[in-house]
């Protein structure tokens, strides 16, 4: 060997063991859990043996893993599996294995998604955790995030006909500008300020911070509408933590009556604002609820930020479902 390249190749891998943040997803999610779910998408029979093996769905799913916490699109992740030594051995190749390219990344991502299959895997980790001893506790945490999608720029005249469920007849004699638009997404006012897109609602347990319960809408859906959807009935407290949005008197009653202990913030009206007591409950309450911010903010941090690249609510809740998994927090 050559002067010099072995302090090269140890410094490699050096900086490889120390810098690598996946090889603990390795070692702590036992990933077989998924292959019996992941199989459900092998259902197709092979005509003959030649033409290229289908790769392994683990592996794919992996991939798709990869994506999201590092936010690449398909390109990108083919390139980086090919680059990174790391990326390789967490999905499971071998150094000489051919990698699969962005439009089979793409297709496996757009069978899932039909299939359903993300909820299914996101609800068997969920299981894994419980199995595990990181069962829900010390309360639940309700929010929702807007998820900004690529604004659409329709007439009034279109927009009018989606909001009803219809297809605007003109679009359906260009293929190529219909599979750009997005029916599903819609406006929402936050803060005075406008957002397209769609809401992912969230509920996590206070004590270990894991996404339980995660449901997508549009950004049109009022958070207090879907608070009963992600209501985590398994979680061993009762206490559960919301901002104003989810307050009202009829709420109140109702986590009364189930025997839930609320820590909502309370809200200000017109002419009836908030007095100094109700000022100082809601800031103590914000100590805990501010536990479900810190997984967005990790969104935003360190996964690209909540935009997302993908037309129509099926792609959104499969992209949304894996950002969500628990194990992003492992």
């Amino acid at each position: 060997m050559a002067k010099g390249f072995g302090r090269a190749k140890r410094r490699r891998e050096t900086l490889e063991v120390t810098m690598d943040r996946l090889r603990p997803l390795n070692e702590l999610i036992p990933w077989d859990i998924f292959v019996e779910l992941l199989e459900k998408l092998d259902n197709k029979e092979r005509k003959s043996n030649a033409g290229r093996k289908p790769l392994k769905r683990l592996l794919m799913f992996k991939i798709l893993v990869l994506q999201q916490l590092y936010n690449l699109g398909d390109d990108q992740v083919e390139d980086q599996i090919h680059d990174r030594g790391s990326f390789r051995c967490f999905v499971g190749f071998e150094p000489a294995e051919e990698v699969p390219d962005a439009k089979t990344i793409w297709l496996f991502r757009q069978q899932s998604a039909k299939a359903g299959l993300i909820d299914e895997l996101f609800e068997r980790f969920g299981q894994f955790l419980d199995e595990a001893g990181y069962q829900a506790q010390g309360g639940q945490v309700i929010d929702a995030s807007i998820i900004p999608a690529p604004i659409q720029r329709n007439s009034k005249a279109e927009n009018e006909q989606i909001k009803v469920g219809k297809q605007p007849p003109e679009w359906s004699k260009n293929a190529h500008k219909l599979s750009q638009k997005d029916t599903d997404a819609r406006w929402t006012k936050k803060n005075n300020t406008n957002h397209y897109g769609y809401k992912d609602h969230m509920n996590i347990d206070v004590q270990h911070k894991f996404t339980r319960v995660h449901a997508v809408t549009d950004a049109s859906v009022h958070d207090s509408q879907m608070f009963t959807q992600v209501l985590d009935i398994d979680n061993e407290s009762d206490d559960i933590w919301a901002d104003s949005a989810y307050y009202s008197v009829n709420m109140e009653a109702a986590l009364a009556l189930l025997g839930y202990i609320s820590h909502i913030h309370e809200r200000g009206y017109r002419n009836h604002p908030l007095n100094d007591d109700q000022k100082a409950s809601n800031r103590e309450k914000s100590k805990t609820r501010a536990r479900v911010e810190h997984m967005f903010g990790h969104w935003v941090t360190s996964m690209g930020g909540k935009r997302v690249r993908y037309i129509g609510i099926e792609r959104v809740r499969a992209n949304q479902g894996i950002k969500a998994q628990p194990f992003q927090g492992v």
